[in-house]
Formats: structure tokens, sequence, C-alpha cells
């Protein structure tokens, strides 16, 4: 609770300084109303002027960008890419007497001209009160026009770098959620859940139910009751192979205690925020506090989606000419065109077994062979997961028959697991030349199916092996 009055007093004396510093403003500055405005606001809070007026343009210009259109709001943000920008002649110049004479002074001056002006932008529009969470929201705004406008990319990069540092590990705040969390968050917990949707607030009790469930979440000051990311937790006594097996079933041998814990869900809570990383810091103090409260606690596991694998196998069926599959898998994966095939896989008809090793094959080579332009698995959870130092453990088939996990996995889902005295040493591989820490089980699955050939890529999804042979051999990974 002293947080809270802490937060609220700072801001309503910020609000108190605010407004009595725009008394002292032209009112020419108030005035106005849509796009003009807002960048005379913006070129007023770039002027220099005095600490306490800069608090009240700030504030103004957020007001004003609330109340914009989304047109204004896109030439606002055109304005901030062509005219806040460093000074091309200046960091030339300041570039060349580096190269002349390198020395502390002739640096500093290269670095001085090449700092962007939207950065110092956005460090004083945040002297408003509220403003990192409003600037977290326009970089979420920002990130709709993107694809539309190139020069756009310029500003989002100076804000993920800017958010990068404000939104630092040093900053944030873990904490458990439980029943007892304030309902506002709860609330947010049901909105933002991104990989297996929570289905009201009973459904949200029991992913919430203190015997065997544990969910954390990261906050930032500036941000009190916004979540950044959470992670739900299953405490189980074994690995499980299906999602069921999480979201609908709980231990009822209380006696016994838990050897693994199941991370089955991340998710990223704010789209201002994305390319920041959170979830390695999550998942590592997570670890760490379920440890210090259940020691028996000796795996930890994830059970992850696969969310680009069907698009994948979509290309490489597409592609005419040589793939390295034959006629007869190809008639055999041709099945998963049927919406039915599940029912037939459950009945036991005919045939309908074969999907099986072909498919645990193919997916075997996506996460072990296939690479993107960066010479990383194409697969996002893979990436982070692998990243983090975990390995690549399990393949488990039909683990996800939602409309979501075939529509995106055909039903897989993938076991990663966190050893802990292997982390820093797959962390280590994997980021100095790509390699990808697996199972034996998992790299058996290569060896037994058909292996994709090179194929010449038809987009960054669809990066069929290009490494050399030397490098896809590490990329198989260790017991």
């Amino acid at each position: 609770m002293g947080e809270r009055v802490n937060v609220s007093f700072f801001q309503e004396l910020m609000n108190s300084i605010a407004e009595q510093s725009r008394a002292l403003l032209p009112k020419a500055l108030f005035g106005a109303a849509g796009g003009d405005s807002i960048e005379v606001l913006a070129r007023a809070l770039m002027s220099g002027r005095g600490e306490a007026s800069g608090v009240a343009i700030a504030r103004q210009l957020l007001i004003q960008l609330k109340k914009a259109s989304t047109d204004e709001r896109l030439q606002f943000y055109r304005f901030l890419a062509d005219e806040l920008q460093p000074d091309a002649a200046d960091v030339a110049d300041a570039a060349r007497a580096y190269l002349d004479q390198p020395s502390e002074k002739s640096l500093a001056r290269l670095q001085t001209a090449a700092y962007s002006p939207r950065m110092e932008f956005f460090r004083r529009l945040n002297l408003a009160p509220g403003a990192t969470a409003e600037i977290v929201a326009l970089r979420a705004d920002l990130a709709r026009h993107l694809k539309a406008d190139d020069a756009l990319a310029a500003v989002d990069r100076d804000l993920q770098r800017l958010l990068t540092s404000w939104f630092n590990r040093g900053f944030l705040v873990l904490r458990r959620i439980d029943w007892q969390t304030p309902a506002a968050i709860l609330e947010k917990i049901i909105a933002y859940e991104a990989v297996h949707e929570i289905r009201g607030w009973d459904d949200l009790r029991r992913r919430l139910d203190p015997k065997d469930r544990r969910c954390f979440a990261f906050f930032h000051p500036a941000l009190v009751d916004e979540p950044l990311i959470f992670v739900e937790v299953a405490l189980t006594r074994e690995s499980p192979g299906t999602i069921a097996a999480v979201l609908d079933a709980h231990r009822d041998d209380d006696d016994v205690p838990p050897t693994t814990a199941v991370f089955y869900s991340i998710s990223n809570c704010q789209e201002g925020l994305k390319g920041i990383s959170f979830g390695n810091f999550l998942l590592k103090q997570v670890v760490e506090d379920l440890v210090r409260d259940s020691p028996s606690l000796k795996t930890f596991v994830t059970l992850s989606p696969v969310p680009s694998f069907a698009r994948w196998l979509d290309r490489v069926l597409a592609i005419d000419g040589e793939t390295g599959l034959d006629p007869e898998e190809r008639a055999i994966l041709a099945r998963l065109g049927d919406p039915r095939w599940v029912d037939d896989v459950a009945k036991g008809v005919p045939g309908s077994e074969d999907l099986k090793p072909v498919l645990l094959s193919l997916a075997a080579q996506y996460f072990l062979a296939v690479r993107s332009a960066d010479e990383r698995p194409v697969d996002p959870v893979a990436r982070f997961h692998l990243g983090n130092g975990a390995r690549l453990e399990r393949l488990n088939w039909l683990a996800d028959t939602s409309e979501r996990g075939l529509r995106e996995a055909h039903g897989l889902m993938v076991n990663y697991r966190y050893d802990l005295t292997e982390i820093e040493r797959n962390h280590e591989a994997y980021a100095q030349d790509g390699t990808v820490a697996a199972s034996r089980n998992v790299r058996a699955l290569l060896k037994s199916g058909a292996q994709i050939k090179d194929v010449a890529a038809t987009s960054g999804l669809l990066a069929l092996p290009g490494a050399s042979k030397a490098k896809r051999a590490r990329s198989m990974g260790s017991d």
C-alpha cells in the first residue's frame, strides 16, 4: 500500500508543477487543435525551456496525441522521422575529425553529433506524469504504420533503445499472481493470456490453485498495475505430453511432493515493449523462487507450442521439384488436408497411424536442420528457449488438438528442459554458433525419416538447411 501512496503522491506533485508552469507559457502553445499543435508543442519541448515548463508542455503534448486522429498521429510520426534526426553534415565532420586525430575529445564530439534528437525528445516527453505508459502505448500505435512507411523504422529503433534502458531488469519487480491479487490485475491476466485462452473466472481460479499451480509476473514502477509478462506453472510428478493433462487435471496426491515444474504458458502483455526481452530473466527468477518454496522440485520443463511448423510444412509441400519427400510420404501428409484426420487417428482408421512417424521426423528436421538467415532455428518459441539455455527434450504427438493447435502445428507441442547444470553451456553454444542442444530421442527422429534436401528459400520462414555440413552436424545438439 505504501508504494501505491508514494506513486500517487508523486504524480499529484508533478501534476501540480505542470499546472503552475502551464500558466507561465504562451497560450499559443495550448490553443491550436490537431496535428499542427502537436508539432508546435514538440518543437517547444525541444527548445530547451526549464524543467518545470517542460513538464507542462510534455503533458499537453500527450493530451493532444490522445485526441489526435489516426492521420494526425501518422503525420506526427513522420515529423519525428524527418526532422528530429542527427545533422548529416555535423556527423560527417565529426567522423572525419575523429579519423584524422582519434582522441577522447574527438570521440565525444562524434557521439554528440550522432546522438538522435528523437532520443532527447522522448526523454523530455517522459517528464510528464504517467508518460512512460503513454510512450509504450505510442510505440504500439507506431508499429501499425511501420510496414507502410519505411522511414518510421528509425523512430521505432530509437524508442526501442530508450525503452530497453527504462525497462532494465533492475527496475522490474517479480510478483506472484494468486486469488488475492487485485481484480483489476486478474482481469488483465485473463485478457493478456496469449497461448491458452483463459475461459472466465472459474478457469483462472483453477490456474491459480495454490495446491499445484503458480503464476508469476514482472511489473515496472511506472506501470504499477500493468503486468509486462507472466508465466503459468503446473507442479507435477512428470513431464506432460499433452496440454489437456495440464489444463484439465490437478494433483490429488497431496502427500506426495511435486518433482516437476511445467512452464506451460508465457505471455507478453505490452505490444509497445515488443523486442525487449523479459522472459529469460523471468524464468530464471521463477525457478529460484520455486526451488526455495518447493525443494522437492528437480525437473524444469516447458510444454510449448510450435507456432510456425504448419506454415513451414505447407511451403515445403508446395515446392515443385525434389525436396527429399517421396510420393508415398507426400500422400501420407496429404491426409492433413482432411479436417477429420485427428478423429481418424483416434478411431484407428487404417493408414492414419502412418502420419505420426512422418510428421515427427519432419518436426525434428524443422528444429535441428532448418535455419533462418541468421543461422538460427526458424521457430520463434524455439529461439527463445534455446537462447536461454534449454534443451529440446521431446516432441509430443497430438499434444494440442484445439483449433489453434491443429492450425499452427498439426497438434505438435514441445518439451524444452532447463537443466540447471547445463543451462550456461547450452546458452554459450547456441550464442556462439547456433548449436541446438537436443535429447537422443529427438535426434533419433531426425535419422528415422526422409531428409529434406537443400532448397532455395522462398522466404525467411522457408529457410531450408542453408548452413554448411559442419555447422549442421554441430546443430544436432548434445545428450
